[in-house]
């Protein structure tokens, strides 16, 4: 790790002035569909600031979208957001203007919430003793959701789990994992994190939470407009206690997802609800961190450039961390592979390149059978849009870690090509069903052609995957979203 980060607890309660809670309302029938059959697993979140706070937001570019999304895309613009609302078990998505109706209801049921509740409600920071309301205004409230698509929120349960959550807010370990675990669908593991660091001399924090196993390889963007190349719902939500500008927020989140939820993929579908938000409320104490631009303005409130560095590399170290986790645990994963190419003509002949390679089914397969077959790769690579010229192909494989300095001082990074110039080395199969036996490794793809590059954080493609998404017919409650 970084070590300007020190790792610590509590993800998005971790910085100053958040709360979060999560609760069971039975969203989604229980025992139905995949991912529903945990028993009483917990199925809505929420995260609150106590105070308003910054905000960006990051969506998917799928032309098809659900309610939540398009309701968030509008309301970041605004640039002050101080709660999220966050149901699994239904993803609110080709539900009409329903499903628009339904979307805003929930942001509004929770502002009306927070300022009425008092019992089990935390103290504001700032407010008097005796005072346990919150002032939020409806549009400050952002909403994300998850499951199946096609089928109308149940409001009811929804609107009990809402006033539930507003009373179990907290800012315990407990309460963030209970916020984690609803909004897990398919998942089978918790995914969060949160770091410490220093902004200006003083200590901030950064706190991440997600979810994501299937229909992943997000392709997100600030508008949810599709960006030239493309890159289960994966959701993020991210909080942090440094001061910190709409614009440079929104630039600093852009940045961080293309480097990391925007790298990774398990089966190359994009989901109608991919979304990551950020809010950022300020309470660390820090100088507020504004954009280049407004430093050279003269703004006096402008921040030393390496300031905004700092918290660049630090969110940039929360969605990576988020990232990899969403493909470790993708659905019926049994190795993650990071697919490395070098050497491109340009930096979309790269991205099409790696891209081709980590959705390829043939290759995924013979990922998952220890099978280090670069004839499939080779393959891929042919049919992708990159620039390609067969003789100057290299192919290798590597442990883990080739990326990482001291690996490679120690020897643990060194790469076994198995093709080089398009033609086989002397290489061993042996040799190369060795390097790639290990649950995570690395695919060096050298065109020698440029200088551009590109990394993609991909799975294998197992019979497990197929069990768990082909569903029974016969059985409508087995199916997933």
């Amino acid at each position: 790790m970084n070590s300007k980060f020190k790792l610590i607890k509590g993800a998005v309660v971790a910085p100053r002035g958040f709360l979060a809670s999560g609760v069971f309302c039975d969203i989604k029938r229980l025992g139905t569909g995949k991912g529903s059959n945990k028993g009483q697993k917990r199925d809505l979140a929420l995260i609150v600031s106590e105070v308003p706070a910054t905000v960006a937001g990051m969506f998917t570019t799928n032309q098809v979208c659900a309610a939540p999304v398009k309701v968030c895309i509008e309301r970041v613009k605004k640039g002050t957001a101080q709660a999220i609302v966050v149901n699994s078990g239904n993803a609110n998505a080709c539900t009409g203007k329903q499903g628009l109706q339904d979307a805003r209801e929930m942001t509004a049921l929770v502002a009306a919430e927070l300022s009425r509740c008092s019992v089990g409600c935390p103290q504001p920071t700032g407010l008097r003793e005796d005072t346990q309301r919150y002032s939020i205004k409806p549009e400050h409230v952002l909403v994300g959701s998850t499951g199946r698509i096609g089928v109308t929120l149940p409001m009811d349960n929804v609107r009990a789990g809402i006033i539930e959550a507003c009373v179990e807010l907290g800012s315990t370990h407990e309460h963030a994992a209970h916020a984690v675990e609803a909004i897990m669908t398919s998942d089978t593991r918790p995914k969060q994190i949160a770091v410490e660091f220093k902004l200006g001399g003083k200590t901030v924090r950064m706190g991440g939470i997600c979810k994501g196993a299937g229909m992943i390889q997000p392709g997100m963007s600030a508008t949810g407009a599709r960006p030239a190349a493309l890159h289960a719902t994966m959701l993020g939500f991210i909080t942090t206690d440094a001061a910190i500008e709409a614009k440079a927020l929104q630039a600093a989140l852009r940045e961080a997802v293309a480097q990391s939820f925007n790298r990774i993929t398990v089966d190359g579908d994009m989901s109608t609800n991919d979304t990551v938000l950020v809010l950022a409320n300020g309470l660390g104490g820090n100088r507020r961190l504004v954009g280049r631009a407004s430093s050279r303005a003269g703004s006096s409130v402008a921040s030393p450039h390496r300031d905004l560095a700092t918290f660049q590399s630090a969110l940039n170290h929360v969605c990576l961390e988020l990232a990899k986790m969403i493909v470790r645990d993708g659905e019926g994963v049994h190795r993650v592979v990071t697919v490395r190419v070098n050497g491109a003509k340009t930096v979309a002949d790269a991205d099409a390149a790696a891209r081709a390679v980590a959705n390829s089914p043939l290759v995924k397969t013979s990922w998952h059978g220890g099978d280090p077959n670069w004839g499939r790769i080779i393959d891929a690579l042919g049919y992708s849009p990159a620039k390609i010229v067969e003789e100057k192909v290299d192919i290798g494989y590597s442990s883990a870690f080739a990326s990482d300095a001291s690996a490679r001082q120690a020897g643990r990074g060194k790469i076994l090509w198995s093709l080089k110039r398009g033609q086989p080395t002397k290489a061993t199969f042996k040799q190369l069903c060795a390097t790639v036996a290990p649950k995570e490794f690395d695919l060096h793809i050298n065109l020698n052609l440029g200088a551009a590059s590109a990394v993609i954080y991909a799975a294998d493609l197992t019979e497990a995957y197929v069990d768990f998404n082909k569903g029974d017919v016969g059985d409508p409650g087995s199916l997933g979203g």
